[in-house]
């Protein structure tokens, strides 16, 4: 079943980048921003990742939680959230099981190869765990200000 606004998210336990479960379920009660990236230490997703770094203190008035997921493993998050000094978990979906629960995990191509990868996308859930929002094909320049204006509302 396609995730959709209004829907339940799906629901599901990862491991952080310090190998600490995850279960999105034991956040009831407080939004959640989940944003699915490509891979770890890439341009887009780094610029991605810093852009959120540098305006955290804009999301503090929200009490939110946020999580970075990719099909990286934890030891990759930890890298990449330690070069870059993150303050936000990453979380390792790894066999992208997660991914494709969200309908993230789709065909790509690029230099005219197909494959199948994760399609930049985020996801507001609401304090009850329902779906709120849906950023899909989300420009990483301009994430941010996209979560931070749903927040608002």
């Amino acid at each position: 079943m396609p995730v959709k606004v209004g829907l339940p998210a799906p629901d599901f336990t990862l491991a952080s980048d310090t190998n600490e479960p995850v279960t999105l379920s034991s956040l009831r009660g407080r939004r959640v921003v989940l944003y699915f990236y490509p891979k770890d230490d890439t341009p887009g997703c780094t610029t991605q990742a810093c852009g959120i770094r540098d305006g955290w203190e804009r999301l503090a008035p929200y009490d939110v939680a946020l999580y970075g997921i990719s099909p990286d493993s934890s030891t990759s998050h930890a890298s990449f959230r330690d070069k870059f000094e993150l303050p936000f978990p990453l979380l390792a979906d790894d066999g992208h099981v997660v991914a494709e629960a969200y309908s993230v995990w789709v065909e790509k191509s690029m230099g005219g190869k197909k494959y199948m990868g994760v399609e930049r996308s985020t996801f507001l859930i609401d304090e009850q765990g329902g779906i709120a929002a849906i950023w899909p094909k989300v420009d990483p320049d301009e994430h941010l200000d996209l979560v931070i204006a749903a927040l608002a509302d």
